[in-house]
C-alpha cells in the first residue's frame, strides 16, 4: 500500500464515520474520531452482515484493499448509537 492509497484510505473512512455519526445525531467527533470511527464501523458493519448473511454492497478497492461504503456507514452509525445508550447523563 502507497501512501497515497493510505490516504485515500483515511479520507473513505473519516467520510463514513463522518455520515455515520450524523444519522445518529452525534457531532462530538472531530477529524481522527471521524476516522476511528469509520475503520470501527467497517468492521462492526463487515461482521453483523457476515452473520446476518447479507451481501457486500458498495466495496471499494484502495490500494488492493477492499473497503465497505455502506456497511462502514451502517457500523458506525450502530457504534454510536449504542456508546450514546452507555454515555447518556441521567
Amino acid at each position: 500500500m502507497t501512501l497515497a492509497s493510505l490516504l485515500v484510505l483515511l479520507l473513505v473512512a473519516g467520510v463514513c464515520g463522518s455520515v455515520g455519526g450524523a444519522i445518529v445525531g452525534s457531532s462530538r467527533t472531530g477529524c481522527l474520531g471521524s476516522i476511528a470511527l469509520g475503520f470501527i464501523g467497517a468492521l462492526l458493519g463487515m461482521w453483523l452482515s457476515r452473520q446476518l448473511h447479507l451481501p457486500e454492497l458498495v466495496m471499494v478497492n484502495i490500494g488492493g484493499e477492499r473497503f465497505p461504503i455502506v456497511w462502514s456507514i451502517a457500523g458506525s452509525a450502530i457504534f454510536v448509537g449504542v456508546l450514546g445508550i452507555f454515555s447518556r447523563r441521567r
